[in-house]
């Protein structure tokens, strides 16, 4: 049962790993749930403290994933639908990846800067709005990848910490 739950921990670490750039994948709180169940095995011992905190930051990546856009967006003039046409520019990406691997940061600019330009923007007010919010998707996914990673360094040196327990047949 262990290795059970050892396995779907770490799928859980990885998809979260991915949920940082895909926005159809909740990062941070899918790699949370694969250090519970790593907790959740009779080798590793159930630990509050860090399960508690770490579920403290998966919960705040999410909400400041939702902010910090907006954020960027406001600080460069922008608006809601410039922040909205970065959401479709990178779902866009996602679904058609004509740019590859770029696509990711291509279509997010193109997608706030034609939403700046429904909210009737002029080159520069858009160009800038298209900017800031672009930053700010930038930042949201870094900042859910690096947390995402930590959950990875957290969930590896665990399992070799009890590496005996948990691989004992």
């Amino acid at each position: 049962m262990d290795i059970l739950l050892l396995v779907l921990g770490f799928i859980l670490i990885i998809t979260g790993i991915l949920g940082s750039f895909l926005p159809v994948l909740p990062g941070p709180p899918l790699s949370w749930f694969g250090l519970l169940l790593l907790y959740l095995t009779k080798a590793v011992p159930f630990n509050w403290v860090t399960l508690g905190i770490t579920l403290f930051l998966a919960v705040l990546v999410v909400v400041l994933d939702y902010i910090i856009p907006a954020a960027g967006t406001k600080r460069y003039g922008g608006s809601r639908n410039g922040v909205i046409g970065t959401t479709i520019g990178l779902i866009i990406s996602l679904v058609f990846p004509i740019f590859g691997i770029f696509g990711i940061i291509i279509w997010p600019f193109i997608g706030a800067l034609v939403g700046e330009y429904t909210n009737k923007a002029d080159n520069k007010t858009a160009m800038r709005a298209a900017f800031g919010s672009f930053m700010g998707f930038l930042t949201g996914t870094l900042l859910k990848f690096i947390v995402a990673m930590a959950f990875l360094g957290i969930f590896i040196y665990r399992v070799w910490e009890y590496r005996e327990a948990l691989f004992t047949w």
